[in-house]
């Protein structure tokens, strides 16, 4: 594989790692959502970069599936979501923000020690793929774990599912009907999620989801 190949796919990869390390510093809801509607754009420019590598136009559909509903669709909605509940626009978290971006940054590094080790005859551009795409992952949990607000662990969650796409086209991509399932799968949990965060605004008139724990305490009681 020539150099300037390698090394675009390389930033666009890289470059998702940034953004969600972003993420992790985000601490108000709308600008998170922005930096995930960023998150979505990088992935399908680097979805649209492997389809011209590796010669795949099925990939092309990929990329606009990700463009359309993660960086235009789902941002755009969680925005009106957000109106429409009258949530609070600062995003509650378990630990500080410094904290949170040291054990990002240690799961980015592990990641890549691991993932390295693990695939050392493998085709070079796939092993930092693979690395990148789990780097992303473990950052979505960790925003889903250190994040009390339900939206941003929405977010959390859609971020994690970009980390599995990279995965999955860095690794030579997947069966077109594989990709189109998985789409709808994302957008059905996505409505699910939204009438699922209506209802718990409804109930308890937050979506944080402290309260929950706190309803599931006293039904024990």
């Amino acid at each position: 594989m020539n150099g300037p190949v390698f090394d675009i796919a390389h930033m666009l990869a890289g470059g998702l790692v940034l953004v969600s390390m972003m993420m992790l510093y985000q601490d108000r809801l709308y600008a998170l959502l922005n930096v995930f509607a960023l998150h979505s754009l990088v992935l399908t420019l680097s979805v649209a970069w492997q389809a011209f590598v590796q010669d795949a136009p099925h990939l092309y559909v990929t990329a606009a599936i990700a463009l359309i509903f993660k960086a235009i669709v789902i941002p755009v909605a969680l925005h009106r979501m957000i109106r429409q509940l009258g949530i609070h626009r600062e995003i509650e978290t378990v630990v500080g923000v410094g904290p949170t971006m040291l054990a990002g940054i240690g799961l980015v590094a592990l990641s890549i020690v691991v993932m390295l080790r693990v695939t050392p005859e493998a085709d070079p551009l796939a092993r930092e793929d693979l690395a990148f795409a789990l780097s992303v992952l473990l950052l979505g949990l960790l925003i889903m774990v250190t994040r009390r607000n339900a939206v941003s662990q929405v977010v959390g969650f859609m971020s994690l599912e970009n980390g599995l796409v990279l995965a999955a086209t860095g690794a030579k991509g997947m069966p077109l009907v594989v990709e189109i399932s998985v789409a709808f799968s994302i957008l059905i949990a996505f409505i699910v999620i939204g009438v699922f965060l209506f209802r718990i605004r409804e109930r308890f008139d937050t979506v944080d989801v402290r309260a929950l724990d706190d309803f599931r305490g006293r039904r024990r009681k």
